[in-house]
C-alpha cells in the first residue's frame, strides 16, 4: 500500500476467536472528561484522559482559522499551506485520542483477563443528544473524548482476549449509595456521603461500585457471561499488523477542518 509518499507492506492473519470464560467477578469502568476509573471492591485504578493534550492542538488549529479569517472571507480555506497546517493539528488531536483509547482499553481488558473478571461499562447510547443541555466548554471536552470510540475499543480488546463485556444502565451511578441505595449528599469537592449508612467516597469511586453492583446482578440473572452485541467479531473484520480492526467504527470527528460556520467550531 502506498500512502503519504511511503510504501507499507501489510500481512493479514486470521486469528481464532478465543473461548469465553465464566467470570469470577466484575471490573467496572467509569469515564469522565479528566479521568477513567476502573476497578471493583478490591481493585482501584485511575488513568488520566488525553483530552487536555488533544484540546491543545484543536486550539492551535482554531487560532490559525481566526488569524486568517474575516467576517466576509475565510482566507485559510484558499491558502494551501495554512489549510494543510489546520488539518495537521486536527489530525494530531484525533490521533492522540485514538492512541489513548487503544492503549487504555487494552490495559483494562488485560487486567480483567488476569483476574478472570467480566468488564462492566456504562451504556452511553444517545449521549450526543443529551450534550445540548451542557455548557459549551464541557460539551467540547466530551466530544473530543469520544465515548463511542472508547467503548468500541473496550469491546474490541475484550473480544480479542475472550473477556465478557456487560453494558449497564448509567442512570444515577454517581448519586446513589452502592450499599443501601440511598440518595447521596455532597461532602466536599467531588466527594459524596450516605446519610443512612455513612459511606463516604469520591464520586468516581461511587460510580465504579454501582457499576460493579449492576454488572453482578446481570451476571446472576443471565446465569453466565455476557458479551456486548456491538463488539466486533474476530473473523468479520480485516486486522492490521497489530491485530486491530481496519474498519473501526467511524464517527463524526470534532477535529475535521471545515468552515467556521460548521457546528464543530461554534
Amino acid at each position: 500500500m502506498y500512502k503519504d509518499g511511503k510504501f507499507f507492506f501489510m500481512i493479514f492473519k486470521r486469528v481464532p476467536r478465543p473461548l469465553k470464560y465464566t467470570p469470577k467477578g466484575v471490573l467496572a469502568v467509569d469515564i469522565n472528561e479528566k479521568e477513567i476509573v476502573f476497578g471493583n471492591s478490591v481493585v482501584r485504578e485511575r488513568r488520566e484522559t488525553a483530552v487536555e493534550r488533544a484540546l491543545h492542538y484543536k486550539k492551535l488549529a482554531e487560532k490559525l482559522q481566526q488569524k486568517y479569517s474575516s467576517a466576509r472571507y475565510n482566507a485559510w480555506l484558499r491558502r494551501r499551506d495554512i489549510l494543510k497546517r489546520v488539518r495537521h493539528f486536527h489530525r494530531k488531536a484525533c490521533n492522540i485520542i485514538e492512541d489513548w483509547a487503544k492503549k487504555t482499553s487494552l490495559e483494562i481488558a488485560e487486567l480483567a483477563k488476569q483476574h478472570q473478571y467480566a468488564v462492566a461499562r456504562e451504556d452511553l447510547t444517545g449521549l450526543i443528544e443529551r450534550l445540548r443541555e451542557l455548557p459549551r466548554n464541557h460539551k467540547v471536552a466530551l466530544l473530543i473524548l469520544s465515548y463511542g470510540k472508547l467503548s468500541f475499543w473496550i469491546d474490541w480488546q475484550c473480544e480479542k482476549l475472550g473477556v465478557p463485556v456487560i453494558p449497564v444502565e448509567p442512570e444515577h451511578t454517581s448519586s446513589i449509595c452502592p450499599n443501601c441505595s440511598s440518595r447521596l449528599r455532597g461532602n466536599g469537592y467531588r466527594r459524596l456521603k450516605c446519610p443512612k449508612c455513612g459511606l463516604e467516597e469520591d464520586r468516581d469511586r461511587i460510580a465504579v461500585l454501582n457499576i460493579e453492583k449492576r454488572g453482578l446482578e446481570l451476571l446472576n440473572l443471565s446465569g453466565g457471561p455476557l458479551t456486548a452485541p456491538i463488539a466486533p467479531q474476530m473473523t468479520d473484520v480485516t486486522p492490521n499488523r497489530c491485530g486491530e480492526p481496519m474498519n473501526a467504527l467511524k464517527e463524526p470527528s470534532p477535529f475535521r477542518a471545515g468552515r467556521r460556520s460548521d457546528p464543530w467550531f461554534c
